[in-house]
């Protein structure tokens, strides 16, 4: 097989034409999807990946290992798919901060999610171009990674709280430039006001997931280009991630916090992608300063360790946080109710002898008296 212009044409092509047949099909009628609707939507979804990693695993490849890049597409995919995943808790946060009516939301993810790709589409362009130029990029990849990684754990372990998206820049330089009513007109985007045309809080909503994705994909996108340094294979792992995403956010609606050290996993497979992506650029090193600008003789991580790595990590972490964090947090919401009655309890045992003492004292000045 031969990526060429027609190639990546047909491709974009193919995957604009899946989410123009989402928006007439399933979006344009506002409308809230079922479990069985979403359900169905994401197996097809998912299953289309596959058929397409398939497809490259039978057609394209390298001399010595005919199946390489579909290896780093199911590698690619399975990440980015994790990743996408992470990102729907903070699509429920901006929909919960727009007080976006549920059967509205299909709406704004769909455009969002079709914004963040063309943008996606930008940003794999010029990552391509600058490993082109200077292969040691991917140091300042892989440590991003790694501090991306750090922070991701940290942020879980304080326990920070989340940023309010109305506190976002895009939003208030839209809010800034453009005038948002403060109510919804159905489903529309923007409406006339006074013969002003007028934002409605949907339009900021969806604008906000597009390019809050786009901040996921600052990540993401290193972490790809540490499986793979095909750009077809990046953006087909892109694309493929976030097609059926909207479905899927429906489908673990309610699930999502049951997800508790997803965090977890998903910093350990940053991580893990960061160190791949060092020992990659100790291996194509050119700068003068690391062994005289020689290669160094390292060990690097195949593909098919990726993905077995990747996918081990995945496995585990939904494994525990369905077993052991649902029980420990089962255990803390069961405390809580009992510590606040006790505390309940304490005070009122606490007013009623200061009442007592109050009554004994006068008594006492009664008696004296």
């Amino acid at each position: 097989m031969e990526v060429n212009g027609f190639v990546w044409a047909l491709t974009i092509v193919v995957i604009a034409g899946f989410f123009i047949f989402d928006f007439f099909s399933h979006v344009r009628t506002p409308h809230e999807p079922s479990i069985k609707e979403s359900a169905g939507w994401s197996l097809f979804y998912i299953g289309l990946a596959c058929l397409f990693g398939l497809f490259l695993w039978a057609t394209w490849g390298e001399p010595g290992n005919p199946h390489q890049h579909g290896i780093e597409f199911f590698t690619g995919y399975v990440t980015e798919k994790a990743l996408s995943i992470d990102n729907l808790f903070v699509f429920a946060l901006i929909m919960t901060s727009f007080k976006v009516p549920r059967k509205y939301q299909q709406k704004v993810l769909l455009i969002g999610i079709a914004i963040a790709l063309l943008l996606r589409l930008i940003f794999i362009i010029a990552g391509a171009a600058v490993i082109e130029l200077w292969s040691d990029v991917f140091y300042i990849f892989g440590i991003f990674l790694l501090w991306t990684a750090g922070k991701l754990l940290w942020d879980e372990i304080s326990d920070k709280e989340e940023t309010d998206p109305n506190d976002m820049f895009v939003v208030k330089m839209i809010r800034k430039v453009v005038p948002v009513h403060d109510d919804y007109h159905g489903d529309k985007l923007s409406f006339k006001k006074d013969g002003k045309r007028v934002l409605t809080p949907l339009f900021v909503a969806l604008l906000a997931i597009g390019f809050v994705d786009v901040l996921f994909a600052l990540d993401s996108i290193p972490a790809i280009y540490g499986i793979t340094q095909e750009p077809y294979v990046v953006f087909t792992t892109n694309a493929f991630a976030l097609l059926g995403l909207r479905q899927l956010y429906f489908l673990l609606d309610g699930l999502l916090d049951k997800l508790v050290y997803l965090s977890y996993g998903l910093s350990l497979i940053l991580a893990f992608i960061g160190v791949k992506l060092l020992l990659h650029a100790l291996h194509e090193n050119k700068l003068p300063f690391i062994n005289g600008g020689e290669n160094v003789t390292v060990f690097e991580v195949p593909v098919e360790l990726s993905l077995v790595v990747i996918l081990g990590i995945l496995l585990l972490t939904t494994f525990l946080s369905l077993t052991v964090g649902n029980r420990l947090e089962a255990e803390k919401n069961a405390q809580e109710p009992t510590a606040g009655l006790d505390k309940e309890m304490k005070g009122n045992t606490e007013q009623s002898n200061a009442q007592s003492t109050t009554v004994n004292g006068a008594r006492a000045d009664a008696s004296v008296e």
